[in-house]
């Protein structure tokens, strides 16, 4: 008697749950039928992802701060209060400058629905340039492309800032390593562009617009692209463009790069370019070598050298650079910071030495956005 009595005096200090866990395994026990054993059945449930991620959840190596400074309220600064403005700027113009696509698009299609694919982008940026230690200031930079498909696929309306055309080999090749005042000015255009295929392989596209000035300098241009793999490492890529200016005349030039991994996550990259430029007759050439890794998810790191030259008054090497283009993703996939140090050793000053550093912060405002580079 005193034992049974004990045993449910040590059963009644058990919590609720425990003693009705108890009890069921009992009855089970008892009547379970003869042949039978009974097994032990676990019930695993997992946390929710946002109970694991929480901040309290979260190891306190994971921050630079302390436990109680969670939930503090930020503190007001100029750089707080400035990439604020910044984040509020990419997520208003990214959204106008889609809507500005997709309404050109539509007016001038004759659609209720604009096309995918639209490759329209705002790209605004400071850029500063130190050359031997003299700090210049920073310069504003833009560029935009507003690119419309219609409903046809085949014919595009484009707008572009720039004529690519129109600027020297030279600086097309050093085009990251320059600022604003240093760049050609060609003025913005705007084109029909019609695109056709000749067989599965060779893309082309024919443009017919003019230069956005008064007066206006109407322009032809047609490209050739080819893209193929001769191997498992290898990518092959070429392209052919003629163009005509009513002002500037003929042009001609022809591009050719391969690239393959090597190993540890490198890339590298050849390129040859020639152009023909008829108002002078002579031919422009260029010979870069690149390599390009991508040292985590926000940055890369790309380092090159190049030899240019020209035709006239005879074959020879124009000038020789190499630079090394560390790029940073600041925030998301819009706003970039980029540090390019450089050293060109140009003809017209005997193949002297000068070296350069540019900084550059960039924000890329797209609907579709897609890595600007």
């Amino acid at each position: 008697m005193s034992c049974i009595t004990g045993f449910w005096w040590r059963l009644a200090r058990y919590p609720v749950r425990q003693w009705q866990a108890h009890l069921a395994g009992l009855v089970l026990l008892v009547c379970a039928p003869p042949g039978y054993s009974l097994e032990p059945v676990f019930r695993v449930q997992e946390r929710p992802i946002s109970g694991r991620l929480a901040p309290e959840a979260l190891p306190p190596s994971f921050y630079d701060f302390k436990p109680e400074e969670y939930w503090a309220e930020p503190r007001d600064s100029y750089w707080v209060n400035f990439s604020n403005w910044v984040l509020r700027q990419e997520r208003t113009q990214g959204a106008r400058v889609e809507s500005l696509g997709q309404w050109a698009d539509r007016t001038l299609s004759g659609a209720t629905h604009n096309l995918p694919n639209n490759r329209s982008y705002l790209r605004l940026g400071f850029a500063t340039e130190s050359e031997y230690g003299k700090l210049a200031q920073f310069e504003p930079e833009a560029r935009f492309r507003l690119d419309i498909p219609t409903t046809r696929r085949k014919l595009r309306l484009v707008i572009e800032s720039e004529s690519e055309e129109l600027i020297p080999l030279e600086e097309r090749q050093r085009y990251r390593q320059l600022t604003e005042p240093d760049r050609t000015d060609t003025q913005a255009t705007g084109a029909l562009r019609y695109l056709s295929q000749v067989g599965d392989a060779i893309n082309l596209s024919n443009d017919i617009g003019a230069r956005l000035r008064f007066p206006p300098d109407a322009f032809w241009r047609a490209t050739a692209e080819k893209r193929w793999r001769p191997g498992e490492d290898w990518v092959l890529n070429a392209q052919q463009r003629v163009y005509y200016y009513h002002q500037d005349g003929w042009g001609a030039r022809t591009w050719f790069g391969a690239g393959r991994p090597v190993g540890n996550g490198w890339d590298i990259r050849l390129s040859s370019e020639l152009e023909w430029i008829h108002r002078e007759r002579k031919f422009v050439a260029a010979q870069i070598f690149s390599t390009y890794k991508r040292l985590n998810n926000r940055s890369t790191i790309s380092p090159r050298v190049g030899v240019l030259g020209e035709s006239q008054p005879s074959w020879r090497t124009t000038s020789a650079f190499a630079d090394l283009t560390w790029r940073y993703r600041l925030y998301g996939n819009w706003l970039f910071a980029e540090l390019i140090p450089a050293v060109r050793f140009p003809r017209e000053e005997s193949f002297k030495d000068r070296v350069s550093v540019v900084f550059r912060i960039e924000m890329f405002f797209s609907g579709n956005i897609e890595a600007p580079y």
